[in-house]
């Protein structure tokens, strides 16, 4: 027995494969080209488009967002398979793994590559949200940031179940019809007669609570024409789901054509209304709501009825 060779050492780790390479070379190849893929090909159609400097700049935030992702689901994927393949359980193998007390240089690079990707969200998240200047956020009545030069003032009159849009830069008159000026910052004013709805302009990226007696405040400039769809995003009612329109950005001259051309044509209706404000009393909605019957607009509480609506005024 003294003669008998001592059992082997175990196996060093130089009769393993660098497990590390062969998952971080094909995590590499395949991040690499998703991100190009996500940046320069999927990147210019994603939502909401780039229509308005605010869309544009949530589209830019999604494909930052989809290029930082990508590189980590691929690796919790080619990691996952290469385990599969490789370190799966095979027949007769009864042994157990070595065991790992631990690994100094993992865990520091894992510790520093989180903390690098955290706080690297924690500031673009900040910036992106000072840059656009709060830009079609909805700020309240104090925006912390006003765009320079000329705005062009636009109030959102959320009622159930529309929106009307009332302009006091040409005489305040209200309208059903959402016309835009390409190239120009627009102000937009949200607020509601009665109860609360959210006024979301999707292809401008444009979303803000109308909450009675509040004004809420958006910006955004119109980069391109086109048109725009406009939702209520709060439940506020039988009819929310039907209470949607479409809006119109259109050129600098075709929009002054539009609104010089409907303020005259709404003259004698707009001396009906309330004078302009950020905000309206109840009490006198009323009024509000015979001034729009009359220039035959469907809008106002109680006076907007669908025809499938069974009850009728």
């Amino acid at each position: 027995m003294a003669a008998e060779a001592p059992a082997p050492a175990q196996a060093g780790p130089s009769g393993e494969p660098n497990h590390g390479i062969r998952i971080f070379i094909p995590w590499l190849v395949l991040s690499v080209a998703a991100d190009l893929v996500i940046w320069f090909v999927w990147g210019p159609h994603l939502p909401p488009g780039d229509m308005s400097s605010s869309a544009s700049s949530q589209q830019f935030d999604i494909r930052v967002m989809a290029v930082m992702a990508a590189p980590v689901m691929l690796f919790v994927l080619i990691y996952f398979s290469y385990a599969l393949i490789v370190w799966r359980h095979r027949e007769g193998d009864e042994e157990d793994g070595p065991p790992i007390h631990g690994n100094t240089r993992i865990q520091a690079t894992w510790i520093t590559l989180t903390s690098v990707i955290v706080l690297g969200l924690f500031v673009f998240g900040t910036v992106q949200l000072i840059v656009p200047n709060g830009a079609g956020a909805g700020e309240g009545a104090s925006p912390i940031w006003k765009p320079s030069g000329s705005t062009l003032q636009v109030q959102v009159i959320a009622q159930q179940w529309k929106f009307t849009y009332r302009y006091p830069q040409f005489g305040g008159f209200e309208t059903t019809d959402l016309v835009l000026p390409v190239g120009q910052w627009v102000e937009f004013h949200v607020t509601s007669i009665d109860v609360i709805h959210s006024f979301w302009a999707y292809q401008l990226g444009v979303k803000a609570d109308a909450n009675p007696g509040v004004d809420n405040v958006a910006y955004t400039k119109i980069n391109n024409a086109g048109s725009i769809t406009v939702r209520c995003a709060e439940l506020c009612g039988l009819w929310h789901g039907a209470m949607f329109d479409y809006g119109q950005a259109v050129s600098v001259s075709s929009f002054e054509s539009w609104a010089r051309s409907t303020e005259v044509r709404l003259a004698a209706v707009t001396k009906m209304l309330p004078p302009y404000a950020t905000t309206y009393d109840p009490t006198v909605v009323a009024q509000m709501s015979k001034a729009m019957v009359a220039a035959g607009l469907t809008g106002a509480p109680g006076l907007y009825y669908p025809p499938t609506d069974p009850e009728q005024p």
